[in-house]
């Protein structure tokens, strides 16, 4: 009963599951009234599941909504939608909505979905001051309270008649900013706003414009005044007197700096502090002797902070007397000639000269005259001038360039690098030198009598690069040297240089060449193809080293080196090198020298051998003739019975066995083989008489 009773639960629980059956087709997410929503409108984003149901049964649904994968909202519904409702939407909503809904167990999400609520809050702009000074700065701070950062904020400064400047500020995490402009000069009444702007899907949205803020400016000090005393047009010689005056407001460190083409030529500090209501009168003054160079613009500038206000005024100096002019009887001349110069000053004639000799650690003074006669010599090269002096009124000439010349020397003409050499190939330089001689010096250099080069330098030497050199090139060189002294040109030496052609193809040959007999003389020829003269030839044999068996320097393209007497040991593989003062050496190919045996050495060695045999020969013959002797002994003492006994034995043993037994007549058939036909024979005499002897007839 109990087992039926568990059949019939378990069909009813299978039947209810069955009853309660179903699955999500879509979950979709929509924007009321649109995707795009104005600032501060209502907007609704709604949740939709569409579920299909195997019965109509109660489905819990869980909605979650998702903006920029952060929660935002979250409701349980027997319904299968859900809306999240915005009363005022913000710039801060913008963003990528995504729903998610839960029932059962199962779970499905919708598309993600784009809204853009169009349109900024307007931001707030605040001072931190509203009156300030000049020099001073404006702190100012720009907030959009309803947005979220990355947002980026435009500060600008606006004052009448002139082109608004605006400071741009990107803030990534915070909705405000922060910026500070300075007070210039001639900032009054100042007025300041910002705007906001964001960065929405690669487009960028902006805010109006902020609140208008005012702000006062009050200056610190007036302009200065800038006067010059007697007057700004006066002569040289006068002395001139320059007040640069400002009326402060709040005296703290106030500078007032006088400066002429951006060169300061006075200035003073105060650091006095008084209160704003106190206004005082501060003064700078500036005296000199007024002269043409002081001629020109100057400024008057008061500074206190970043506050700056300057003042010009244009000064005229006229000339008292024009600047006098150095004449010289000659500006190039030779050494121990007269030198005169001359200093005058055009329609003035009164004034203090002196002639003076530049220098670079200072003016060497000559003499205070107009007029200066001298004797020069090379030492008195250089640049002179004179001065005149009107009223303490001291003016320069233009330096006069005087140059003194001592005549060049006899030029000489070598070779740079010392021996009147050069190799073939190669270039040759050349060096021509004046000890003697004022520069500029003018060299010229000859190859025969052809112009080469002609160079003017500042210095006692020049030099010649050759490089078309030729093997049979027989011109000598030469070179000239000459200045601007009045002796004229001197001309060195002729010069002949040598044309060393390198060493080119050496080669090494002997005579007999390849097989040379033990103790013979060879000949050993190392040649040149082309080479000057002296060349070092080298002679080596190739081992483990290079063993060198000859040197010498001959004034010939080849040599000859005899060995007297060739050995064994002087087997092997020679080549030779060959060099000359071109310093390349150049290599031969190798030749191989094999040494045999002399004739007389072969003779010696035929004769021991035939000796050899031929006592070899001998010694047998003895042996063969010993051995005969004694076989031949016992054979005499049988007697003629027994002789005929055997033969008569010998024959019949021959009929029974055919041609086991031998005569000793093949002593005389094999003559050739006489030792062998002997000990055959001996072996048979002795066989036989052995057999003889066993015999049963024998006895």
């Amino acid at each position: 009963m109990y087992l039926a009773l568990l059949v019939f639960f378990l069909q009813c629980s299978e039947l209810y599951t069955q009853e309660r059956v179903f699955t999500f087709n879509t979950v979709e997410i929509k924007v009321q009234p649109s995707v795009k929503v104005k600032n501060g409108a209502p907007m609704s984003i709604v949740c939709r599941a569409d579920i299909s149901k195997s019965t109509n049964f109660q489905l819990k649904h869980n909605f979650t909504i998702f903006k920029d994968g952060k929660l935002v909202f979250m409701t349980v519904s027997n319904k299968g939608d859900a809306q999240y409702e915005i009363p005022m939407a913000r710039s801060s909503d913008t963003g990528e909505y995504e729903c998610t809904v839960e029932a059962g167990g199962k779970t499905k999400s919708s598309n993600s979905l784009h809204v853009w609520v169009t349109g900024m809050t307007k931001p707030i702009l605040t001072a931190e001051k509203k009156e300030v000074l000049e020099g001073e700065v404006v702190k100012l701070r720009c907030e959009l309270p309803e947005e979220v950062p990355p947002l980026y904020f435009l500060f600008r400064k606006i004052k009448m008649n002139s082109t608004p400047k605006e400071k741009l500020v990107f803030e990534p995490y915070r909705n405000f900013s922060v910026v500070e402009f300075s007070v210039e000069e001639g900032d009054n009444i100042l007025q300041f706003d910002c705007f906001g702007r964001r960065n929405v899907k690669l487009e960028f949205e902006s805010s109006e414009y902020s609140n208008k803020t005012l702000v006062t400016v009050r200056e610190p000090f007036i302009k200065p005044t800038l006067n010059a005393k007697p007057s700004s047009n006066i002569t040289e010689g006068d002395r001139i007197q320059f007040e640069c005056s400002t009326v402060v407001a709040r005296m703290h460190d106030i500078e007032i700096i006088l400066q002429k083409n951006r060169t300061i030529l006075n200035s003073i500090v105060y650091k006095y502090v008084h209160e704003y209501s106190v206004r005082d009168e501060k003064l700078l003054k500036y005296s000199a002797v007024a002269t043409l160079e002081d001629s020109g613009e100057y400024l008057c500038k008061v500074e206190q902070g970043r506050a700056s206000k300057t003042t010009k005024l244009n000064v005229v100096v006229s000339e008292l007397f024009p600047k006098p002019i150095l004449a010289a009887s000659m500006s190039k001349l030779d050494e121990n000639k007269e030198l005169t110069l001359s200093c005058s000053i055009s329609g003035f004639r009164k004034a203090n000269f002196s002639i003076l000799r530049k220098n670079s650690n200072g003016d060497i003074w000559l003499k205070n005259s107009r007029n200066l006669t001298m004797r020069v010599n090379v030492n008195d090269t250089g640049s002179y001038i004179c001065k005149a002096e009107v009223k303490g009124i001291v003016k320069e000439s233009r330096p006069v360039r005087i140059n003194v010349y001592a005549p060049v020397s006899k030029p000489t003409l070598s070779v740079v690098s010392g021996l009147p050499e050069v190799v073939l190939g190669k270039p040759l330089r050349l060096i021509c030198r004046s000890v003697m001689g004022t520069p500029p010096i003018t060299f010229t250099f000859y190859k025969g009598n052809n112009e080469v080069k002609k160079v003017v330098i500042n210095d006692t030497y020049a030099t010649f690069l050759d490089e078309n050199i030729r093997p049979n090139d027989k011109r000598g060189y030469k070179c000239d040297a000459r200045n601007n002294h009045s002796s004229g040109m001197k001309t060195s030496n002729i010069l002949n240089v040598t044309v060393i052609v390198p060493i080119r193809n050496a080669s090494l040959g002997s005579i007999p060449y390849g097989e040379v007999e033990d103790g013979s003389e060879t000949a050993f020829l190392c040649s040149v193809k082309e080479g000057s003269w002296p060349i070092h030839f080298r002679i080596f044999r190739k081992t483990d080293r290079d063993v060198l068996l000859f040197e010498k320097s001959e004034n010939a393209d080849r040599v000859v080196w005899r060995k007297e007497a060739m050995s064994r040991e002087d087997m092997g593989t020679y080549y030779c090198m060959a060099s000359n003062r071109a310093n390349v050496d150049v290599k031969s190919h190798p030749i191989t020298i094999s040494v045999i045996l002399a004739a007389w050495q072969k003779g010696i060695i035929a004769a021991f051998v035939l000796i050899s045999i031929a006592g070899a020969a001998a010694l047998a013959l003895w042996w063969f003739l010993c051995k005969k002797k004694k076989a031949k002994g016992p054979s005499m003492e049988m007697s003629g019975s027994a002789l005929a006994t055997n033969l008569t034995s010998e024959k019949l043993t021959r009929q029974h066995n055919d041609g086991d037994y031998y005569t000793g007549s093949s002593y005389i058939e094999d003559s050739e083989n006489h030792m062998k036909s002997t000990d055959e024979s001996n072996d048979s005499v002795e066989n036989r008489h052995s057999r003889i002897q066993g015999h049963p007839d024998a006895t």
